[in-house]
């Protein structure tokens, strides 16, 4: 590792600190002394650093951005061009920590894309830190992106309507959150362990078309409902993989948009 430069110099400095590297005051220091860049910056950043590397001369070098949704070839265009290699490598990780996280990177997992010779000595050198290694085509990038996000964000909207009604119910935030994370963890080990469709339970898996119309007549807005039926009409579908031999027809025209 050679170093790092920042915008924000005292950031620069800490991480140079922290990693026993070299703090470089200009981005063109950095890349002259670099065979490989890491854009570690906003998606809405990453094209202009990388014009403004560009102008250094990065003939040669390999140049990567962090970015989950952004292709190496839409982040740069004309790398091929400059000489030089792109690749993009999004760690599926939350940095909690920018001091301590390093830590839990034995067992994460990094998606890898780009179309230059380097991507097996990126591979390489992630899985020798522990890490798990997925490569994909640039033309599945926004799938992938959508899927963690699905998976992660997405989540926290579903848990926060969770609270909304259980507030509803006279629980407090704090009360909500400590009832509901039983629930919330043994599902997530069930799902890591058995995958989703195995881990499924509740009214849609049973087919209690009575619940769920319960369900959608306390939600208060279109919106609500709209998001319930949304995700369970899902679950019918996995329901009747789980149970080939139940009818959901009840459930299906219970969750039309309507």
């Amino acid at each position: 590792m050679t170093g790092y430069y920042s915008r924000h110099p005292g950031a620069a400095r800490e991480a140079a600190q922290f990693t026993a590297s070299h703090f470089y005051p200009t981005l063109d220091e950095l890349a002259n002394d670099s065979d490989a860049l890491l854009l570690t910056v906003p998606d809405g950043a990453i094209a202009p650093v990388y014009q403004q590397l560009a102008r250094c001369g990065i003939s040669g070098k390999q140049i990567c951005h962090c970015s989950g949704a952004m292709t190496a070839g839409e982040a740069f265009p004309d790398i091929g061009q400059a000489g030089a290699y792109g690749y993009s490598i999004h760690p599926l990780f939350p940095f909690s920590s920018k001091l301590e996280s390093y830590r839990e990177l034995p067992g994460a997992f990094f998606c890898l894309e780009g179309a230059g010779p380097h991507l097996p000595d990126w591979q390489a050198r992630l899985e020798a830190l522990g890490a798990r290694v997925q490569p994909i085509p640039p033309g599945a990038k926004a799938r992938y992106h959508a899927a963690c996000a699905i998976s992660s964000n997405l989540v926290c909207a579903l848990v926060q309507e969770s609270l909304e009604l259980l507030g509803d119910c006279g629980f407090s935030r704090d009360a909500a959150l400590q009832a509901l994370a039983p629930l919330m963890r043994g599902n997530l080990e069930h799902i890591l362990h058995e995958g989703p469709v195995q881990a499924l339970t509740g009214p849609v898996e049973r087919g209690d078309a009575g619940t769920v119309e319960k369900h959608l007549a306390c939600l208060s807005t279109p919106e609500e409902r709209a998001l319930y039926r949304a995700v369970s009409r899902k679950l019918v579908g996995m329901a009747g993989r789980k149970h080939p031999e139940t009818n959901y027809s009840q459930l299906e025209n219970l969750l039309k948009e309507g």
